[in-house]
């Protein structure tokens, strides 16, 4: 295989930083929305809707594979990719951000590498060394540090604080997308990319409706202005659309671990624009947990190999 060119390496970097950028944005973009006029559950139905209808329109470059065609098992896996993918991580993490803080929640989804190891050891039995297992506990630590520290170290106050609450949401969000990564990998290395996300936004919909549908008659659009149509839309088309589509770009090109770090800029994005526009300070309890969630991935995913571009 030719190695690719020096343009090709740097157009797959600009598009990953444009990833980071768009998603470390979108804490604060979908938080700010959310305590204006869009509740969290119909917040997801516009996402999970309007990203299938975009998907759709790119229908042309998705091959000419008919869901009627493909064999039972592998329908039934979309759904599962959908209720893992886009219900159950999106249902926890926008009811997550609802109720904690964006730098909180930035710091929590860098677990995911983390998950990810743990989800595939269950599932498909991969093999765990002693520096993952360092990592996972290591990342364990920092989630929990996290959480307890929003419930004042009380674990009675576990459910009781919102911070608590919300950073054990968006970690269930991580887990949950974890499942989804492991089990849509046949499907991708199997079918084209653009087909299979398709699929999952599309059964996403159902999945989702019923509950986001009931918040929808109950959203006050009298406080729809232009500022929440632009974060809603900002969602719809930035963190979901655009930003799939710019890791397909670098999975082209860079190697998936590569591709993965770049996750780790997005608690450093949200916590600049949250001291900026927001005023939320960084705390030492934030330091410690964000330390310990860094460190575990640093075992989980870097230590003892060595990547190209």
């Amino acid at each position: 295989m030719n190695a690719p060119s020096r343009q090709a390496v740097l157009t797959a970097h600009l598009a990953l930083l444009g990833v980071a950028l768009i998603y470390g944005a979108s804490f604060l973009i979908a938080k700010n929305a959310m305590q204006a006029a869009v509740p969290p559950r119909a917040f997801i139905q516009f996402r999970v809707t309007g990203a299938a209808l975009l998907f759709w329109a790119l229908l042309p470059w998705s091959g000419f594979t008919r869901i009627h065609h493909l064999p039972k098992a592998d329908i039934f896996r979309l759904v599962l990719c959908a209720a893992f993918g886009v219900t159950t991580n999106q249902l926890f993490f926008f009811e997550g951000l609802a109720i904690t803080t964006p730098v909180n929640a930035s710091i929590m989804m860098v677990s995911g590498p983390i998950a990810v190891l743990v989800v595939g050891a269950i599932l498909v039995r991969e093999r765990i060394t002693p520096p993952k297992i360092a990592g996972i506990a290591l990342g364990a630590l920092g989630a929990l540090w996290l959480i307890l520290s929003g419930a004042n170290w009380q674990i009675s106050g576990l459910f009781q604080s919102d911070v608590a609450k919300g950073n054990l949401f968006v970690l269930i969000n991580a887990t949950s997308y974890a499942v989804y990564l492991v089990i849509v990998k046949p499907l991708m290395s199997k079918y084209n990319a653009l087909f299979v996300i398709r699929w999952v936004f599309t059964f996403g919909i159902f999945l989702v409706l019923p509950f986001g549908g009931p918040q929808i008659p109950g959203i006050p659009w009298e406080l729809w202005d232009q500022g929440i149509i632009t974060s809603v839309a900002y969602v719809i088309l930035g963190t979901t659309f655009l930003t799939y589509l710019g890791n397909i770009i670098a999975l082209k090109t860079l190697h998936p671990a590569t591709v993965g770090a770049y996750i780790y800029l997005q608690p450093l994005i949200a916590s600049i624009l949250s001291l900026i526009f927001a005023d939320e300070p960084w705390s030492l309890n934030m330091l410690g947990g964000a330390l310990c969630i860094f460190a575990g991935v640093y075992f989980v995913s870097f230590y003892g190999r060595s990547f190209k571009a």
